[in-house]
């Protein structure tokens, strides 16, 4: 189902912990197309134990998620909906972060043959930014809940990824970055002292304070739409 054109949200819920994760609005499970297929699809990956925000019918999670959705759906002019990506977003569950890239991969792959128009943004925070990192052949092995790589976005797709949004990016924590085909595409920020993605990073507050860079990212997103 397309979402049309939400009021911003306001409300932030703090999360707790870890975080990435995602969720699609009003579609769940891997691959399921939108019956009618809006202008651009955002799928996005919640942080590690991320509520996703019962106070949202989007579910996308409360930090990143929910309010980097309603930013760009005010934004753009054209039809925007969403997916959450389903996967464990867990600290202690076996191969989380492979079940997140994997269930990207397919859902993009299956949305985009179902709808040959449709462009997306890819988002994630924090365990969920390492579940796009590994989609688009970046691996987050080494770094705080990653993993390897076991999915990647085909090819042929990687003109209708128009953007890719990152926050709190473990990967970071490491000393890498996006590289190579998608880095101009990529809107990646670590707030200071962010001990998830700043090396010397110690406050575990600050992990939970992305919703203040929505509406850059937002604009990141029209400017390349």
């Amino acid at each position: 189902m397309t979402i049309h054109r939400p009021h911003r949200v306001s409300a932030l819920v703090a999360a707790v912990g870890v975080a990435t994760g995602a969720v699609a609005a009003l579609t769940t499970g891997t691959a399921t197309a939108a019956p009618n297929c809006a202008d651009v699809h955002v799928v996005s990956a919640r942080g590690t134990n991320e509520p996703g925000g019962i106070w949202s019918k989007f579910h996308l999670g409360t930090v990143v998620g929910n309010p980097v959705y309603a930013a760009i759906n005010d934004a753009l002019p054209g039809t925007v909906d969403a997916y959450r990506v389903e996967y464990p977003a867990s600290l202690v569950q076996p191969a989380s972060v492979q079940k997140g890239n994997q269930d990207l991969v397919d859902h993009v792959t299956n949305q985009a043959a179902a709808c040959p128009n449709q462009r997306f943004v890819l988002v994630g925070y924090s365990q969920g930014a390492n579940v796009v990192d590994n989609s688009i052949g970046i691996s987050s092995v080494g770094a705080k809940v990653g993993g390897p790589i076991v999915a990647t976005l085909p090819d042929q797709l990687e003109s209708r990824i128009a953007a890719i949004l990152l926050f709190g990016n473990p990967i970071r924590g490491i000393g890498k970055e996006v590289t190579g085909t998608y880095a101009e595409r990529t809107y990646d920020v670590c707030n200071d002292n962010d001990p998830v993605c700043d090396p010397d990073g110690t406050d575990w507050n600050v992990h939970t304070r992305y919703a203040r860079h929505a509406d850059a990212a937002a604009d990141f997103v029209t400017a390349r739409i």
